[in-house]
């Protein structure tokens, strides 16, 4: 199979979908790579590296999108890449279409198959490929909420770790998943006063086990979310359902009645967001004030350290990658897991998350009775 990584172009995205290791062991089991001149310069990797690993180097995206059979990306298309979306191929990457109901259409008019990192999932619950953006996204919550609680930065001027005789910043996280341990973790680590709610009594039970209390584990419920959010110095957003909306859990009237110059991250903004006032920003331009509060809104947050999230990324998506190259409907009848990522296939959603917030039909994928 040909298997093509473009060139990210969504605005400040300096990811790439395959490292020069993965297209190795891609070329090494028998598959042809075609990489876009310049992919990797944003995640440090250099157009020789490619070369050196056995990929063909293209001049354009439309030659690899073109020639390739086996779209591999990091970021959902966006506008000036739907006329580059084909019927017969196969994308892979982050798609989040339950937020993005333009590349939606697009591709269930394309009659383009559309398999989405964040829907594949383990028989557990759990999502290996959108574990690795979700933990560095975490990490960076609380460092990025830091420098924004900075006076300079329009923030309350508020230091996480106080000062002796100074209590410390209050961090109040939303959802304990993925994102929401990992910013507990370094909000801790900074000597934040540390907040943490979620609707799983078992996983806080896991957390305040884990940290022996230094974290105040709270049941999210109107309630407990009022009275938190109202006192945070920092609130980050890490709620997730799989494939859906994410829930609105911050009203507008709860933003105002924040501290002026509080810092919200919210990293469920890619699906929407979590608190009312969310809505998308960039980095290069990457927060605004509303209600006297500073939003902070990436959806690529983990863009920000490429070189760190592009080698974390292909570390889990490399085998599925593989996988898929050997035959996609093989792939999906051989891993359920898999079988889960599939979003978009001949005109028709197979996603029901997806579909459901989209307000679209739900099809069901059966694999071929010769694949089963």
């Amino acid at each position: 199979m040909v298997i093509a990584v473009p060139k990210e172009v969504k605005n400040q995205e300096f990811r790439v979908g395959l490292t020069p290791e993965a297209v190795r062991a891609l070329c090494d089991a028998g598959h042809q790579v075609l990489v876009e001149t310049g992919a990797g310069t944003g995640s440090g990797i250099q157009d020789d590296e490619y070369l050196g690993a056995g990929a063909q180097l293209c001049d354009t995206a439309a030659q690899v999108y073109g020639e390739g059979d086996l779209i591999v990306k990091v970021k959902e298309p966006v506008a000036q890449e739907y006329a580059l979306l084909q019927g017969g191929k196969t994308l892979f990457t982050y798609l989040h279409l339950a937020a993005e109901p333009a590349l939606a259409k697009r591709l269930l008019d394309c009659g383009m198959t559309a398999m989405a990192y964040e829907t594949v999932q383990l028989s557990d619950g759990s999502l290996p490929l959108l574990m690795p953006m979700s933990l560095i996204a975490g990490r960076m919550a609380p460092q990025v909420g830091a420098f924004y609680l900075q006076r300079e930065q329009g923030g309350r001027g508020v230091l996480l770790s106080g000062a002796p005789g100074v209590s410390p910043g209050r961090v109040v996280i939303l959802g304990a998943g993925t994102v929401g341990a990992n910013a507990a973790r370094i909000a801790l680590g900074m000597g934040a006063d540390v907040r943490l709610l979620d609707i799983n009594p078992a996983r806080l039970a896991e957390l305040d086990q884990q940290y022996g209390g230094r974290i105040r584990t709270l049941m999210a419920h109107s309630t407990s979310i009022e009275e938190q959010v109202r006192g945070a110095d920092l609130l980050i957003g890490a709620v997730l359902l799989p494939g859906a909306r994410a829930p609105e859990l911050v009203s507008r009237a709860l933003v105002g009645q924040m501290q002026p110059g509080s810092v919200i991250v919210d990293v469920a903004v890619d699906q929407g967001g979590c608190v009312a006032t969310s809505k998308r920003t960039y980095h290069d331009a990457p927060v605004f004030t509303e209600q006297g509060v500073l939003h902070y809104g990436v959806a690529n947050m983990p863009g920000a350290v490429s070189r760190t999230s592009t080698y974390a990324l292909t570390n889990s998506t490399l085998p599925y990658v593989l996988k898929l190259a050997a035959g996609v409907d093989q792939a999906m009848a051989l891993d359920p897991a898999l079988a889960r990522g599939l979003n978009v296939r001949a005109g028709k959603l197979y996603n029901r998350a997806v579909a459901d917030s989209l307000g679209l039909p739900c099809a069901h994928w059966k694999a071929p009775s010769s694949q089963k």
